[in-house]
Formats: C-alpha cells, structure tokens, sequence
C-alpha cells in the first residue's frame, strides 16, 4: 500500500509543481503590475504639475490636461490611498477649471450670458471634484477633519504640520473656487469658514510657501462682503504681501485684487494701472509659472477690453 500510494504521489507531482508555478507566476504578475501602477501614480504625483506649468502653449494643455487627470482617476481606482497622488488630482483639477471653464466664462460675458453661465458651472463641478480628493487626502492625513471642518473649523487643522502646507492650500483652493461659482447656492455659502480655516492654518504654517500664493488666494477671500467675513483693508495687505513674497515675478495677484477690491471700489485708475501691472510681468522670468502667469495676462487683456463698460464715470473713487 506504500509503495502504491508512493507511486500515485509521483505521477501527480508534476501536476502539483505545474498549479504552484502558476500561482507563483500569477502572484509575481500581480506584484510586477502594482509596481509598475505605483511607479507610475509616484511620477505623475511628483512631475505632472510641473510638466504643464512651464509649457508656453497654453492651448495644448488645455487639450492635454483631461487626459491627464483621467489617468489620475484611472491610477486612483488601483491606489485609493496615494495621498500624494490625490493632492496631484485635486491640485490639476482645480488649475484647470480656473485656467479653462472660469476664465473663459470671464471673457465670454459680456457677449453671450448663457454660455458664461454654462461655463462656470462646468468649472464648479471641477473645483468640487478636485475638492473632494484633497478632502480623501487630508482624511487619511486627519482622520475625522472633514466633518471636523464643518463643526468646528477653527479647532479642525491642530494637527496639522508644514508639511501640510501644500494639501492645506489645495483644498482650500478648490472648495474655495466652487464657492465663487455658488454664491447663490447656500450649501455651498455653508462652507465658507472652513475654507478660511485651512488658508488661515496654511499662512500660520508656512506663510511664504509657494510665492505667496497663500496671501494670493486670501486676496479674493477678503474681498467678500463684510457680512461674509471680508474685508477689503485686509485685501490689501494680502496683496501687498503676495508681491512682495513673488518679488513682482506674479501677475495672478495684480489681477485678482483688481477685479476682486480695485474694480468694486470703482477706482478706474488703479483697475487699469494693476492690469498693466500684470502685462508687465516676463513670463521667462519664472518658467515654473509660465502657465499661470499666461492665464493671469489673458485675464488682464478681457479685463482691459471691458474697462469702459465697468467704468463709464471716469471720476476715480477712493480705492481701498
């Protein structure tokens, strides 16, 4: 019976080695294409960005970009928790749908309603799908802090470090950026303070981060109605900073204090001189902003172009 039983074990051997060999192949296969898929989502996370700010064709991104962050969407499926994968996906969502939907809605105004209308809602939903994966990624960060952010914003960000800098800031410029294109959506109104939290908790961490871009999108923050927490003297020195962080190499922050406080205040000098201001900007100066300096100058050329229809009293006000 020994032998027989040996015997049987010896003709099924092979068979048995055959079923290991696959499932070891199948386990390196699943290993080997993980690998690849996080190699991939690590140098989309770190180089993707950059890729696309320096290009000095703004039109090729705006026809590259959705396949990119596709691909983002796409990767995240496989690795729900690369965190810096999210912040890439929020940070590319919401670049586009300033750089795209909103300022194109910005252009076309004045000419055709319907299709500003149509425009900014498109970028709403972007800036709420990018806003949505900074909040995946500061979860995993936080745990607890977005429910936090709504109760308690002040208090929500404690734990928060440096290094959290640029998630702080993405967030709040995605949420913030869908706010803008619903202020008459109360959900959205709702949210103000805690996106004032993650900037005010951003600027205490790192206030020079970046060029000053905290102090820029504070800018557009304060311009708001006092009811609404804003202040334009507040503007100012938001502004005033952002310069001198970006040492002037920035026209984004010319251009948001112009038609955010400048252009309310009806001060048409000051309007036209910040735009200007802005043109003058050398978009070789800083590669690395090429894009957004890009963006930034069209929207001071449409801003120009329209100078008289904002301003048809040219008696200058006192801007604040």
């Amino acid at each position: 019976m020994i032998r027989r039983e040996g015997a049987r074990s010896d003709r099924w051997l092979p068979i048995r080695l055959l079923v290991l060999v696959a499932i070891a192949t199948a386990s390196n296969a699943c290993s080997v294409r993980r690998m690849a898929v996080e190699g991939l989502a690590d140098t989309i996370a770190g180089e993707g960005a950059s890729v696309f700010a320096t290009d000095d064709d703004p039109e090729l991104i705006r026809d590259a970009a959705p396949f990119s962050l596709k691909t983002m969407e796409a990767l995240l499926l496989e690795l729900p928790e690369h965190r810096d994968l999210l912040l890439s996906t929020c940070a590319g969502f919401a670049q586009y749908a300033y750089a795209y939907p909103a300022t194109d809605a910005e252009i076309v105004e004045s000419s055709d309603y319907l299709e500003a209308e149509a425009l900014r809602l498109r970028a709403r939903d972007l800036f709420t799908r990018g806003r949505d994966y900074c909040l995946r990624a500061l979860e995993l960060r936080l745990p607890g802090v977005r429910d936090a952010l709504l109760r308690d914003p002040a208090g929500a960000l404690d734990g928060s470090r440096r290094e959290d800098v640029p998630l702080l800031y993405w967030t709040a410029a995605s949420w913030g950026g869908a706010i803008s294109l619903g202020l008459d959506q109360p959900g959205l109104v709702a949210d103000l303070p805690a996106v004032r939290a993650l900037l005010d908790r951003a600027l205490a961490l790192d206030e020079a981060w970046s060029q000053g871009a905290i102090h820029a999108a504070l800018i557009s923050l304060d311009a708001l109605p006092e009811m609404m927490g804003g202040s334009p003297a507040r503007a100012r020195e938001h502004f005033e900073r952002a310069v001198a962080l970006s040492d002037g190499a920035l026209a984004g922050p010319y251009v948001t204090f112009a038609q955010s406080v400048v252009r309310l205040a009806g001060d048409r000098a000051a309007f036209v001189d910040l735009l200007d201001r802005a043109l003058e900007v050398d978009l070789e100066r800083d590669p690395g902003q090429r894009l957004a300096n890009e963006i930034a100058q069209r929207r001071a050329r449409s801003a120009l172009e329209h100078v008289g229809e904002w301003f048809p009293d040219d008696t200058p006000a006192q801007t604040p």
